[in-house]
């Protein structure tokens, strides 16, 4: 069987059949109980599977973190929340300092089966500390996976991927498109691979790699410049940590053209990353050099500034045949 549902929905379900599936698993984190999450990411696995599995928390993003250390450790799956990305800086000494190095620390003994969920990135109209874009911050430390789905059959298999997973994962959610669109997917249990990117759009003339909120945002850009008559490979990267080096340096090899768009700020974040990967692995077949289309190196503006912001498809079309007539 399938259902029609969106991101938050898929996500929830996501949840509801592992939780089934695996005994283990406990969710918890601020509101995730009662009212079901500030999205409603959760709503209803309290009174499906009860208080000791499914509870609220006080507002103290550091011990939510910790305790899932101890839980994981000892036998138990936690799902922990962060309310927002932006709100995970108070628990970031227990995520890199623990969370990141159990299973070398313990060289082997320990591994920590955990996720750690928050929703992210801009464009809800939000206050600040509820827009950041924070995938290449936690990217760079050896031992956390950082996973960013872009629809709703992405969020569920990546995130029962995650789930089943025997070390830490971040998943990161692009709230912006929480509710953007359905998709149908399978009522069932199925799992996405962690580290493997998705062509969504094969061509020839520009490879295009972006992930979460922007897909939407390319996919619009595509068509503002279908009479163009230029072939573009869309690349979703998925997963930021491990990155699909191969998928993109082989796309880079047919087509010779690279364009990375991601909200995040530019300097150090993980375009820089893949432009390294293409000098790397597919430098002789450059046609252009390789671009990054960007947020800026600035906070993230109050409401008013967002379209300012976050590239939109106009720019990111522009910015295309920019590189195509180079």
């Amino acid at each position: 069987m399938a259902n029609t549902l969106n991101i938050i929905q898929a996500i929830n379900q996501a949840l509801m059949v592992e939780m089934k599936n695996d005994k283990t698993i406990v969710v918890y984190g601020e509101d995730v109980g009662i009212e079901g999450g500030v999205f409603r990411a959760t709503v209803d696995l309290q009174k499906t599977y009860g208080k000791e599995r499914v509870f609220d928390t006080p507002l103290a993003e550091s011990a939510i973190v910790g305790t899932a250390i101890g839980m994981a450790i000892n036998g138990l799956k936690p799902v922990v929340e962060m309310q927002f990305s932006g709100f995970s800086y108070p628990a970031f000494n227990q995520i890199i300092s623990h969370v990141a190095r159990m299973r070398n620390r313990s060289r082997g003994q320990y591994n920590l089966p955990m996720v750690i969920r928050a929703p992210y990135g801009g464009g809800i109209r939000a206050l600040e500390h509820h827009s950041e874009s924070t995938e290449a911050l936690y990217s760079q430390i050896p031992g956390l996976k950082v996973v960013i789905p872009s629809t709703p059959y992405d969020a569920k298999g990546l995130l029962i991927s995650a789930l089943r997973d025997p070390d830490p994962v971040l998943f990161w959610e692009p709230k912006r498109i929480y509710r953007a669109f359905k998709q149908e997917i399978p009522e069932e249990a199925y799992e996405i691979p962690i580290g493997k990117a998705k062509v969504i759009n094969e061509g020839k003339d520009i490879t295009v790699v972006s992930w979460g909120a922007m897909i939407p945002d390319v996919q619009k850009a595509l068509k503002l410049i279908e009479k163009e008559n230029v072939s573009v490979e869309l690349i979703d990267l998925r997963t930021i940590a491990p990155i699909d080096r191969e998928t993109i340096a082989q796309s880079v090899k047919k087509t010779g053209r690279f364009l990375v768009v991601h909200e995040a700020p530019k300097t150090l974040g993980v375009g820089a990353e893949l432009i390294s990967i293409v000098n790397e692995k597919a430098f002789l077949s450059l046609e252009a050099p390789p671009t990054r289309l960007t947020g800026f190196d600035t906070t993230f503006p109050l409401p008013r500034g967002e379209k300012h912001y976050i590239p939109s498809p106009e720019r990111i079309a522009k910015t295309i045949m920019d590189i195509v007539k180079y």
